[in-house]
């Protein structure tokens, strides 16, 4: 991380972005210019898995996310390194757009000691991590 230059990037920016290739795409498949409700319709069925993956991307200091904590940039690559294994399953079910009960709930099943599990939780903290959307058509 040190030394590397890192992309700076605004998730609204390229929020924005994705929601207006969306609307095109949708529009072109409509065959007419669907505006605002395509915007909208991205931004219900796709703004928290966007934003969940950028958050994950300035956790392993991929990509410097501004809207994002910037003490949370690289907290992966700085944490947990003797707990990677089991790092990785809670990261996973988080990408698949699980919350803090589901993985705990997972680790329960599997009689993962919850001290561990509760602590990567806590330092993920994901629940504090939301943006709203602030979209214009």
């Amino acid at each position: 991380m040190e030394g590397t230059k890192v992309d700076k990037c605004s998730v609204y920016v390229e929020g924005q972005k994705e929601a207006d290739r969306f609307k095109w795409i949708e529009s072109e498949k409509a065959g007419c210019d669907l505006g605002e409700y395509a915007i909208r319709r991205w931004v219900k069925d796709h703004w928290c898995g966007y934003l969940r993956a950028r958050w994950l991307e300035h956790l392993n200091g991929m990509k410097f996310w501004v809207e994002l904590d910037r003490g949370d940039f690289g907290l992966l690559q700085r944490s947990f390194k003797d707990q990677i294994v089991l790092l990785d399953r809670i990261l996973d079910r988080l990408k698949d757009g699980q919350e803090n009960l589901d993985v705990i709930i997972w680790a329960l099943d599997w009689e993962i000691p919850m001290d561990t599990v509760i602590g990567i939780l806590e330092a993920l903290d994901i629940n504090s991590r939301r943006l709203s959307h602030r979209f214009e058509s």
